[in-house]
């Protein structure tokens, strides 16, 4: 795996790894190194050193500092003479940038291919709302000859005619960094479909979800009836898609309605009246459990962890737990 300095002035490399860990989990052979007002440019230089040494695979290296030129820039060119056909270095370090990182090392072998990769996701990380802010980018050309545009005829068979269903997802928060950034990163889905009757009928709720897509990948909010429909078109053969839902009870009645779910990620239930928390992130009531349950003898298998880098929980024992709880 490559190793991943974050180097900067002050204490934003220690505050970047929280965030960091908040999204993605706990990342083995990272360091924060930080350079302090009363300190010199050999103490960041050390700091990196003694990082390096205790990672587990120390030819492959990446390091990720604030800014291009400043001194923990400095010191870490330093630090790679003689390694440049390993080892590479990225300025402008940003939370997109590490989190592209983070998903990048798990596919990805050396520490050139990482760092290539996540210079986009750093640029793209960068947006301004209201959008209208934004500077114009220049339009390139029209082509000679334009293909025709338009909606797909009612009919058409695309691929092999069944929407791909790269994860379905519950969770209360929806559509948030986690999902956008880890869950997307993994799934690499071209559209993500938050599934709610009651979403759909909440117009701020829907512009927010639609404006939190990551870059490259388009949004949607549905009423489940839609998505029922939905996978039932040809014309989205083609499509991988990551699902998310609020609510086990929206699952049950997609799968019912003819939905092709066989896997759930559970990412969380937030608590309210009537439900007893049984891990840090999943809470359940009566209603909640009995829907699992007939999920899971509809053959419904679970994955339940917030991040892909979590343990995954046993979801029997949490049921059991809840059961026990809510007499």
């Amino acid at each position: 795996m490559v190793g991943i300095i974050l180097a900067t002035h002050g204490d934003f490399a220690k505050g970047i790894l929280q965030s960091g860990s908040m999204i993605f989990g706990d990342q083995p052979n990272v360091a924060a190194c930080t350079l302090q007002p009363s300190m010199g440019p050999e103490n960041i230089k050390k700091q990196m050193e003694d990082a390096i040494a205790g990672f587990e695979n120390q030819d492959e290296v990446l390091i990720m500092v604030d800014l291009w030129g400043g001194t923990p820039f400095n010191q870490a060119n330093g630090l790679i003479a003689g390694h440049e056909d390993k080892w590479a270095i990225v300025a402008g370090l940003n939370l997109p940038m590490l989190i592209d990182a983070y998903a990048s090392r798990m596919m990805m072998d050396t520490a050139h291919e990482v760092a290539a990769q996540i210079s986009g996701s750093g640029k793209e990380g960068v947006r301004i709302y209201p959008e209208s802010l934004e500077p114009k980018k220049e339009e390139a050309a029209p082509a000679a000859v334009a293909a025709p545009q338009g909606a797909i005829p009612e009919g058409t068979v695309l691929g092999d005619g069944h929407i791909k269903i790269g994860l379905t997802r519950i969770d209360t928060r929806l559509l948030h960094g986690q999902v956008a950034t880890t869950w997307t990163k993994m799934v690499n889905p071209d559209r993500i479909i938050v599934v709610s009757d009651a979403v759909s009928k909440d117009d701020l709720r829907k512009r927010m979800i639609i404006e939190a897509a990551p870059p490259g990948v388009k949004a949607h909010v549905i009423p489940i009836w839609k998505m029922i429909e939905v996978s039932k078109d040809p014309r989205f053969g083609e499509t991988k898609a990551m699902l998310l839902f609020e609510t086990p009870q929206d699952v049950l009645k997609a799968i019912e309605g003819g939905v092709d779910i066989k896997e759930v990620n559970l990412g969380s239930l937030a608590h309210s009246t009537g439900k007893v928390v049984v891990t840090k992130a999943v809470a359940m009531g009566k209603e909640d459990v009995e829907t699992f349950e007939k999920l899971i003898d509809k053959g419904v298998t679970f994955n339940v962890r917030k991040v892909p880098s979590d343990s995954p929980e046993n979801m029997g024992e949490m049921l059991k737990k809840a059961k026990a709880e809510l007499k």
